[in-house]
């Protein structure tokens, strides 16, 4: 079954509104996996404007599920970060630090030598990588050759067309899953996936290792609760 990592990012902005612990974003993220959830995501920013690298490192020592680590390695606090808390696995994403959220992927073409210096950082200290990758056939093919173990297809185009035409927005996906698998890249997704989406994409590309949902599920939490809506997802993933 395709793993799903739930994003905390959400609570960290609803906490740091108001100042002080509430809600506690370590106690949520071990909750999560106590109510199912198969990993734990961060996208630790710069800035702090939602989680802060102190919650990374609180997390990091108590968490016994797989713990996903999102940034920009052009950061270097982030990659200290990274090596100081040794996750199951770093995404990198190409976003900009006052971007609201990611929203392009990695040209590996053009970036294959940069890509392929810092995975080999994190990957000599034993950390499994993956690489942020808009569904081009292309770029999946050339991202094979930076190191990468795995790519997280961007999955925002697939869901703003979903409701129009979901086999000509799954498309794209599809033929890019199917170069991954050739190059023997591992699979992730993630970005705008919500329970209405997340079924078809999933029975699509079969070969779907894992998907990382964050603000569709939590705003799907205020009416559902946090335990049943994460049983909801993972029952989109079952199909």
């Amino acid at each position: 079954m395709t793993k799903l990592s739930v994003n905390i990012n959400k609570i960290a902005t609803l906490r740091n509104s108001r100042g002080g612990n509430n809600p506690d974003v370590v106690k949520v993220a071990m909750d999560c996996v106590q109510f199912g959830a198969d990993g734990i995501t961060v996208h630790p920013r710069p800035d702090e404007r939602h989680i802060r690298y102190s919650d990374v490192r609180e997390i990091s020592k108590l968490i016994k599920v797989e713990f996903n680590i999102e940034g920009n390695p052009l950061e270097d606090k982030f990659v200290d970060l990274v090596l100081e808390t040794r996750p199951d696995q770093v995404t990198l994403v190409p976003d900009d630090p006052n971007q609201l959220t990611s929203n392009h992927g990695w040209d590996t073409i053009k970036e294959r030598e940069y890509l392929t210096n810092i995975i080999g950082v994190f990957k000599k200290a034993g950390i499994r990588v993956s690489i942020f990758v808009d569904p081009v056939e292309a770029i999946v093919a050339a991202a094979a050759n930076t190191g990468t173990d795995r790519v997280e297809l961007y999955t925002e185009d697939y869901a703003r067309n979903y409701k129009q035409d979901r086999n000509s927005a799954i498309k794209d996906y599809v033929s890019a899953a199917a170069v991954a698998t050739q190059n023997n890249l591992g699979l992730n997704a993630g970005h705008d996936l919500d329970l209405d989406n997340l079924q078809f994409f999933r029975q699509s590309i079969p070969d779907l290792l894992e998907v990382s949902i964050g603000h569709a599920l939590i705003a799907d939490a205020l009416y559902y609760g946090l335990e049943n809506t994460i049983q909801l997802y993972k029952s989109k993933l079952k199909a």
